[in-house]
């Protein structure tokens, strides 16, 4: 799973399906103000690991807690390894996970492109709230968004939340999510 940002029919045509420039790099650039990218310029090279078809196993990790339940949530920080995401994966142990963390809150879109397992996103509030949660299907190039502006997105196996009757408005706990002040 990879974020897709949100692009112009005629912007689309522009931009490798593999990787999409932020809108917000474009504009920081102008003003001369430096801002992270959610995704890798289409002109950027891939990773080792996307250009190989491997998956990355080996990101830092953070537990989270949703309620009693433990989850161990790889942290996908940089643009590359947002970019490749849970792509290339198998499979997944239960309460695994990815958390996509950006640096400032925006609508972000993902999509399933070379990613093997059904998965659910929750989109997540600072403060750890699920804002919403979508299923997203294997290899699927549909994107799921977030209702609103969102710093994270944690991916879970598909149906994890569901099970454990997690939904939006529910509040995960750890590190990540303190009050930003």
């Amino acid at each position: 799973m990879r974020p897709q940002s949100q692009r112009s029919p005629a912007s689309a045509a522009r931009h490798s399906r593999y990787f999409v420039l932020s809108g917000a790099l474009a504009i920081s650039l102008v003003v001369g103000v430096v801002t992270t990218v959610t995704s890798a310029p289409a002109t950027a090279q891939p990773t080792t690991t996307a250009a190989q078809g491997t998956p990355q196993l080996n990101l830092p990790r953070v537990r989270l807690t949703a309620g009693m339940h433990l989850i161990d949530a790889q942290v996908a920080r940089t643009p590359d390894q947002q970019a490749t995401g849970l792509m290339f994966r198998q499979d997944m142990p239960i309460n695994e996970g990815m958390l996509f963390v950006f640096d400032q809150p925006r609508q972000q879109c993902f999509w399933m492109k070379n990613t093997l397992i059904p998965l659910t996103a929750a989109f997540v509030d600072d403060d750890g709230t699920i804002v919403n949660l979508a299923d997203m299907q294997p290899l699927s190039t549909a994107s799921h968004c977030s209702t609103r502006p969102v710093r994270y997105v944690l991916e879970m196996n598909q149906g994890w939340f569901a099970r454990k009757g997690l939904k939006a408005g529910f509040r995960l706990g750890g590190e990540p999510f303190t009050i930003r002040r």
